[in-house]
């Protein structure tokens, strides 16, 4: 199990390891809620550190939103920028050709924004929690691209996101993220003060979200490429901030 969660690392971020240790890329998309934990306690580590040195919450936020394009390589955001460039077109075979553009466009450019603003102007009115919150959203975001891969036809015979589609094991890996996510949230309660139906609320959010992010995207373009893969990790997680913001915001 080891080497799938390290071949999930591997391919999902920039974090360096020993090429000594042995990993497995088959299984990656199944690893990749784990992996959105991993980044969101690197991610709240982080945050305790600049709140220790003084740091101010919005300059906080902003700070973490970039490290975590950074950890990631940029690899999902890319997505949301070559999808929102298709979207701009209603032809579906012209909107797969402007996905594969290497030039961006005015949509793409938007897209982007919006989503870097989002996180930041969510992010910095979440005053308590944090690394919780920042754990939640980056597993949740990933566990929508396991339902989008499980249950949405792929639009290629090649690529990164053909592979996904080619090794998922449905129902075993939607339920294993979603396992992992719960386990995590249940040791959340435990650890502070039994807030059961907080706990409640970010389960629900994440999955409400997670499945209409998926349904939306496959909706538009009538099934996946890597590129929306990588666009429903990200707009998940920027829609599932947003609507923490009601729950955490002052606690």
């Amino acid at each position: 199990m080891l080497k799938f969660l390290l071949g999930s690392i591997t391919f999902y971020t920039i974090i360096p390891l020993p090429t000594s240790w042995e990993k497995s890329f088959q299984s990656i998309a199944a690893w990749s809620p784990v992996v959105g934990l991993l980044i969101g306690i690197i991610l709240g580590i982080i945050d305790y550190i600049l709140t220790f040195i003084g740091f101010p919450i919005t300059v906080r936020s902003t700070l973490i939103v970039f490290l975590g394009i950074f950890i990631t390589g940029g690899l999902h955001l890319d997505g949301v920028i070559d999808s929102a460039d298709g979207m701009g077109l209603n032809d579906p075979q012209k909107r797969l050709m402007a996905m594969e553009d290497s030039s961006t466009g005015a949509f793409g450019v938007i897209a982007g924004v919006m989503v870097i603003f989002l996180k930041i102007v969510a992010l910095s009115a979440i005053t308590n929690y944090r690394l919780w919150i920042l754990m939640v959203t980056y597993g949740w975001g990933r566990w929508a691209q396991v339902f989008s891969i499980s249950f949405y036809p792929y639009l290629k015979k090649v690529g990164k996101g053909f592979f996904h589609k080619q090794y998922i094991n449905y129902p075993k890996d939607l339920l294993f993220g979603i396992l992992s996510l719960l386990i995590t949230n249940i040791l959340w309660i435990m650890f502070t003060s039994h807030q059961e139906l907080l706990g409640i609320i970010i389960v629900m959010t994440g999955i409400v979200i997670s499945i209409g992010v998926s349904s939306f995207f496959n909706k538009q373009f009538g099934g996946y490429t890597g590129d929306t893969y990588g666009a429903v990790v990200e707009w998940t997680e920027s829609l599932i901030l947003c609507v923490l913001v009601l729950n955490f915001s002052g606690q």
